[in-house]
């Protein structure tokens, strides 16, 4: 424990002594109704947090305090009602329950949301300018306005106080209506609202005082602020540093939370969640500039992903709380692991931003690797061992879902013998890793490998499993995860079998070499294309991107796309939407490929020396038929068991044999969460 003192040292927050130092920063978890009530599952994401030993929680980012403040379609939890009070009273009893203090985020969002749902409100801003991520236009706020929002702040934190909350936290990050009014991008007002470094910072400061008014000196009001908005006209490093010395020395902040860079362009969104392109906290330098301005204590939260590296920050006095939001989202009980010396069984986040990607999509946060989160009613982060008897469980296949149902299985108590062809554990994901932006997500497999070890699963790699090696094992349970193969003959026209194509796979395993002028062609859209696309181009490779779609990599969140783009303009790849792959045929020694755009039906021809195609896999199931007829459910899932997260029904009575299943992408396609989703929720009852 010594090696982690500074984690675990205390440290208040106005009257709050928080046990540890790390934090779970606001994020919007898209979990509340629709009508913006935190619920069952809200409220048991964040009882996990705090079982598993988290000093801090801090909910509802973007939770909106005014009507015109839309809250639907991310579901935030809606503080311009006192009905939301009793929904937040039992929240907080869950997480006070197990030691642990709770905030909530509050903001009136401006012009960054939507105006087409809901209320179908005028959205608002310091002077009627247009959002470009949410495309929204505005209108340029009223005084009157100002005054009713300003007393909407101080509603919204009575409603939280008398929920018995710890504290909230004043948004003044992403450009939001607090920072909109401190930005000269956004604010060019010239009245008692604008201009000068005091008029455009007055906004703030009266909601301050309102709050403050409301709640008293006691209960703890922090403010969220980025360190540099990363703009060419927008606020700098040294322009928040005077902001933060500004409202500090009014003596009403408690602690200021900051990020690095504004977000209200896609380019821009991508720096405040760090993904997997990026190094370590890159933006810590700007947290530690505000630092040595104000008195009271500083969060920061950006790809701060392992307690080492916690420690490491939390000692050098950077900052005094470190948030790790998307740590906790991959491993709720990271601390109790820490405490207990368990620090190799942490599941440490690996940045490929599935949580908050699909938040942006207006999707429920989920973790890529840990299927339990979010899903605590029915899912088990610890899995309990059986008390019924112990199983012959044959997993085949290596890969996520594979890796996920050797682990429950073994962590239920029964023996475990896992099948892989290739030399090492991972299966796609070992092929992503290969990419030159997904190096980190080898870390999933990194930590499967350290779990089957631990628990003592027998791993047969390089091992092509048959039904006969598979029965002769003497199984109760089979389950295949022998995942698919590239689909890039489901156009005979591609001229796949004639050897004219070849896939991402054969390239990113290189078992094919880059060509060098090379026509990259995506239908699917998501991460496989354009990390081919980016490997060739680092190869020297001159790539042309080309997709049906409307634009490549439309299917990847608003998060990663932007660094891909980044690299594939820096690296001149040409990216090209609306034509499909009509007909690859060979002319000497190049390479021919006739395009048809999707609208037009117009024909044009590319001369490459190779074509690479991305359209997905076809499911493995040859094994899969060989071992059907032979077993005791004839290879079906019970799928009202399965959805219900009940157990499959047990039909080992009805005679000797053996149960199959399948999961993964040996069924259909999907994705990793997908995959280890089946395997999670199949294998818990065992």
């Amino acid at each position: 424990m010594a090696q982690f003192d500074a984690i675990f040292q205390p440290l208040a927050i106005n009257q709050l002594m928080i046990r540890n130092r790390i934090v779970s920063t606001a994020h919007a978890e898209v979990y509340a109704t629709d009508n913006g009530m935190p619920t069952e599952r809200y409220i048991r994401y964040y009882e996990e947090k705090a079982k598993g030993g988290i000093g801090l929680c801090i909910c509802g980012g973007s939770s909106p305090v005014s009507i015109d403040s839309p809250q639907g379609w991310w579901k935030s939890v809606n503080l311009t009602t006192d009905a939301v009070i009793p929904h937040l009273q039992r929240l907080a009893d869950a997480v006070h329950r197990h030691g642990a203090h709770i905030m909530i985020q509050i903001t009136h969002m401006g012009r960054r949301s939507r105006w087409d749902g809901g209320d179908w409100p005028h959205l608002l801003s310091p002077s009627g300018i247009r959002e470009p991520v949410h495309r929204a236009t505005c209108k340029t706020i009223e005084p009157e306005e100002i005054e009713r929002i300003i007393a909407n702040f101080a509603a919204a934190a009575r409603r939280v106080k008398a929920a018995g909350f710890d504290g909230v936290e004043l948004s003044a990050v992403h450009q939001h209506l607090i920072d909109q009014f401190w930005s000269p991008r956004v604010n060019h007002r010239t009245d008692e609202w604008g201009g000068s470094f005091e008029n455009r910072l007055r906004f703030g400061l009266r909601v301050l005082e309102a709050v403050r008014a409301e709640v008293g000196p006691d209960f703890a009001v922090g403010m969220r602020i980025c360190g540099d908005e990363f703009h060419p006209d927008g606020l700098t490093h040294e322009d928040m540093k005077a902001i933060a010395g500004y409202y500090d020395a009014t003596g009403m902040v408690d602690y200021f939370g900051v990020v690095g860079s504004g977000c209200d362009t896609h380019n821009t969104l991508a720096n405040v969640i760090p993904n997997m392109t990026y190094p370590p906290e890159p933006f810590l330098h700007l947290a530690a500039g505000i630092k040595q301005v104000v008195n009271v204590p500083v969060i920061h939260a950006q790809s701060i992903k392992d307690p080492i590296q916690a420690e490491r920050v939390l000692e050098a006095g950077y900052v005094d709380f470190v948030g790790m939001t998307r740590a906790h989202i991959a491993d709720p009980y990271l601390i109790a692991k820490v405490r207990l010396g368990q620090v190799d069984q942490i599941r440490q986040c690996v940045g490929a931003n599935y949580c908050i990607d699909r938040q942006y999509q207006g999707l429920d946060v989920l973790c890529l690797q840990n299927a339990a989160t979010s899903r605590e009613a029915t899912m088990p982060h610890m899995i309990s061992k059986t008390r019924g008897p112990i199983r012959r469980v044959v997993v085949v296949g290596g890969g996520p879902a594979g890796m996920e149902a050797a682990r429950v299985c073994a962590e239920r108590g029964h023996e475990v013998v896992l099948f892989e062809k290739a030399g090492e554990l991972g299966g796609q994901i070992t092929l992503a890793a290969k990419a030159p932006q997904r190096e980190q997500i080898a870390g999933i497999t990194r930590w499967f490998a350290l779990e089957l070890s631990r628990l003592a699963v027998t791993l047969k790699l390089d091992t092509e499993a048959d039904a006969e090696q598979i029965l002769a094992e003497q199984p109760d349970v089979v389950i295949l995860a022998v995942g698919g193969e590239p689909f890039v003959d489901q156009y005979p026209g591609w001229g796949a079998r004639d050897g004219l194509v070849v896939s991402s796979w054969d390239v990113l395993s290189g078992r094919v070499a880059p060509g060098k002028n090379v026509l990259v062609y995506d239908t699917i859209c998501e991460f496989s294309g354009m990390s081919v696309a980016d490997y060739l181009a680092s190869k020297g490779a001159l790539v042309e991107l080309v997709t049906d779609d409307i634009k490549p990599g439309v299917a990847i969140g608003g998060t990663t796309f932007p660094t891909y783009y980044r690299s594939l303009y820096e690296r001149e790849v040409i990216m090209t939407p609306d034509l499909r792959l009509d007909q690859v045929y060979r002319e000497g020694d190049r390479v021919i490929a006739r395009l048809e755009n999707e609208y037009t039906q117009q024909q044009e021809e590319r001369v490459v020396d190779q074509v690479v195609i991305e359209n997905g896999i076809h499911p493995s199931e040859q094994l899969y038929y060989q071992l059907k007829a032979a077993s005791l459910n004839h290879g079906q899932m019970d799928l009202e068991a399965l959805y219900a997260a009940e157990p499959q029904p047990d039909l080992s009575r009805h005679g000797e044999g053996y149960l199959l299943y399948r999961i993964g992408d040996c069924v259909s396609q999907r994705n990793i969460h997908a995959a280890i989703y089946d395997a999670l929720r199949l294998c818990k009852d065992f």
